[in-house]
């Protein structure tokens, strides 16, 4: 009696959740991202896929509040949007490091600012439906002006404005940047419960 050929064994199926994770699949990586494509069963039991983006750094935000209550904006054209965008300071931090000497950093080289106090504002999850991207952002007060060392790719322009200008920007859609917003946010509610202490 001949005997059956030999055939492939089922792929091993992991369980996200109440994803079925069939096979995993590196598509694309870069020295930031890694995309990750994924055949799945949905939570339904129906066959599907997802393309996962990676991020390799945290997202790090800082809204910078000086004595008189004025903030510090950074404007730059964003590529993936191709539209310019005023934003607070922010950039990435590597994951094990302290997210607040990441903020120290980033504040310093956008904007040449030295904050003596930091008070965290939030943590979010930025775009969770196809990436694993996380935000940390920060309140920084106690300012000394220094001069801003930019990243060489980089082309900013910075601007000094009232709070309060900043929150209409957010209102009027003028700030659409998604850290910007919830930071912003987060400083005005904390104003408007009569929370935005500034101790020296």
């Amino acid at each position: 009696m001949a005997s059956e050929p030999d055939r492939e064994p089922p792929p091993k199926a992991d369980k996200k959740g109440p994803w079925t994770v069939l096979s995993v699949k590196d598509v694309y990586e870069n020295p930031w991202i890694r995309l990750t494509h994924h055949e799945v069963l949905t939570p339904a039991q129906t066959p599907g896929i997802y393309g996962l983006v990676h991020y390799k750094n945290l997202a790090i935000g800082v809204v910078p509040v000086d004595d008189d209550l004025h903030t510090y904006l950074v404007g730059q054209y964003r590529f993936p949007l191709d539209a310019y965008s005023w934003e607070i300071p922010e950039g990435g931090g590597a994951h094990g490091v302290d997210p607040l000497d990441s903020a120290a950093r980033e504040l310093r080289e956008e904007t040449g600012l030295v904050a003596r106090r930091w008070r965290k504002l939030l943590e979010a999850d930025l775009s969770n439906s196809v990436s694993d991207e996380r935000a940390v952002a920060y309140l920084a007060w106690g300012l000394t002006a220094g001069e801003a060392e930019p990243e060489a790719t980089e082309e900013l322009a910075v601007r000094r404005i009232p709070l309060a200008e900043a929150f209409r920007m957010v209102e009027a859609g003028e700030i659409r940047d998604a850290l910007s917003v919830l930071s912003l946010q987060a400083v005005r509610l904390l104003q408007l419960e009569g929370k935005l202490d500034l101790p020296d």
